[in-house]
């Protein structure tokens, strides 16, 4: 529940459960009387001063609307106000510059909702007001969406994963959405046909990492696991699943891909089902697109009786909030995205602001995590 913020200096009304004069005795206002330490506002105070790292006074002047406070230090104080759940005071909320739509395709996946904080937060930084709009299984459609938004006016729109990332989509709709003179980036996705900034991890790259951990502890038999082919990040997932098995295993392009590639759908059923594939091909380590299929792959190996990591090894694809507390903690590949979404608010702004980014796509490096989910290849440990 939203909490009133501690009055200062009587300056915002009275407190809950406390008089004008007793709030002006704490705050060092003009009533008389020494300060009364426990008072539940001089706690909300202290909190406050606590939470954003200054002193009483610091706040005190900063709810006051008082001069003499750095821009950082004020920012940090509204922020403890958000963070501890206190009502901004009137004086102090900001003026929306505009409101900015964020599309995204679901939320089931906690990858989105990462992002869309990340997003949410640069937006609101910049004065700007983040509006989430997300796809459901027959609800509204990512058109519908986009045209709900621009009847409200948004400032620009921010895409995540959205159709600009299926080859099969006709791309003509972003050129119809540019033509009506909104701004727009698109995250997680390539076309050449759209004429935008993209903001994106580098899929091969990603792709590399895992292979080349799984390589190293004694893997030869690693599979994929990954969504629909028409996707642009699973394409780009193959090539550089493919181009490092070539590499480090000496395997044929046509074997990696026959063999050790399964499309599934980017959900943990979809994950269970094509590591139940994969594991049926004598693999011993499974990489995966995306966390959820990662725990669907753990899943999966449990249900034939395979201990993960011993008997095989797993490696997701995001670094998902909460995923390094999995049973085991899971190796996985991080998805950059606080650098992502950062990028992406800049990269709207400038072209709101009339000084657009060239209309290329800005590839962003991944990390390996590494966990408890991979282990020595099981014929490794016999021979050391």
């Amino acid at each position: 529940m939203t909490q009133q913020p501690p009055a200062a200096g009587g300056r915002f009304g009275r407190p809950v459960g406390r008089s004008t004069a007793r709030a002006r005795r704490v705050f060092g206002g003009q009533g008389e009387g020494r300060p009364v330490q426990s008072s539940p506002v001089t706690t909300r105070l202290a909190d406050i001063a606590a939470q954003a790292g200054v002193s009483e006074a610091t706040v005190s002047r900063v709810l006051n609307g008082k001069p003499g406070v750095a821009a950082t230090t004020r920012q940090s104080v509204l922020a403890a106000l958000d963070v501890l759940g206190y009502e901004r005071p009137v004086r102090l909320r900001q003026r929306s510059e505009g409101l900015v739509g964020l599309i995204t395709p679901e939320l089931e996946n906690p990858i989105f909702p990462a992002l869309a904080q990340v997003i949410g937060q640069a937006l609101t930084r910049q004065g700007y007001t983040p509006v989430l709009a997300t796809q459901t299984p027959g609800g509204s459609t990512e058109d519908e969406l986009t045209e709900m938004l621009v009847d409200r006016g948004v400032a620009g729109i921010i895409f995540v994963s959205g159709l600009h990332a299926d080859t099969s989509a006709d791309m003509q709709r972003y050129e119809q959405l540019r033509a009506q003179g909104v701004p727009f980036v698109l995250v997680d996705g390539f076309s050449p046909k759209v004429q935008a900034p993209f903001i994106s991890p580098d899929d091969r790259a990603a792709m590399n990492l895992a292979v080349t951990h799984l390589v190293s502890l004694g893997h030869t038999n690693i599979g994929l696991a990954l969504g629909p082919k028409r996707f642009v990040p699973v394409q780009r997932k193959i090539e550089g699943f493919v181009r490092t098995m070539q590499d480090l295993l000496g395997l044929t392009a046509q074997d990696v891909e026959s063999r050790l590639v399964q499309h599934s759908l980017y959900t943990l059923e979809g994950g269970q089902a094509a590591t139940t594939a994969l594991i049926e091909r004598g693999c011993t380590a499974v990489v995966c697109a995306s966390d959820m299929m990662a725990l669907g792959a753990i899943r999966a190996a449990r249900q034939r009786g395979l201990e993960v990591p011993r008997d095989i090894s797993v490696v997701g694809f995001d670094d998902s909030p909460l995923i390094a507390f999995t049973d085991p903690p899971l190796t996985t590949v991080r998805k950059p995205v606080p650098a992502m979404g950062q990028a992406a608010v800049r990269t709207l702004l400038e072209e709101i602001g009339g000084t657009p980014a060239p209309h290329s796509e800005f590839v962003f490096m991944p990390e390996l995590v590494v966990r408890g989910s991979t282990a020595s290849a099981p014929g490794e440990r016999t021979r050391t």
